[in-house]
């Protein structure tokens, strides 16, 4: 009997400093986000930067990508470590949001919160990184 082994893939130092650099960076440039955190995906062995917006919702996810590379492209180094291929433009009211929003609250700032291994209503999440949820 074969057994397969997966290895997870890291949420290196970089990705967390460019993860935060990108909220700061969304917060002066007047997009609001109610949430934002790394999420890891089993299925494809990935992080995903999930950035919760009620822009999204007024404007669409399209407008929102848009906004978001527009605030990217002002700093091209971070590409290196984070593109929009690596980030998700959500509503707040999305149910991953609104389960981590139900386990971890954080205030308007930026925090760091590994949220690793645990089942909220249920729901088990492998691994989080949440820098804001409100």
């Amino acid at each position: 009997m074969t057994e397969e082994i997966v290895v997870k893939e890291s949420l290196t130092n970089e990705m967390m400093e460019a993860g935060a650099e990108l909220i700061r960076r969304l917060d002066a440039a007047g997009f609001e986000l109610n949430a934002g955190f790394w999420l890891y995906m089993e299925e494809p062995n990935s992080w995903r930067l999930i950035l919760a917006s009620p822009y999204v919702t007024k404007e669409g996810p399209k407008k929102a990508y848009h906004k978001i590379q527009s605030v990217m492209s002002k700093k091209p180094e971070d590409r290196k470590v984070l593109s929009l291929a690596h980030i998700s433009a959500v509503e707040p009211n999305k149910p991953i949001v609104a389960l981590l929003r139900k386990a971890v609250k954080t205030g308007n700032g930026i925090s760091g919160v590994r949220f690793s291994r645990n089942a909220v209503n249920g729901q088990y999440i492998e691994d989080s990184y949440i820098y804001r949820m409100t």
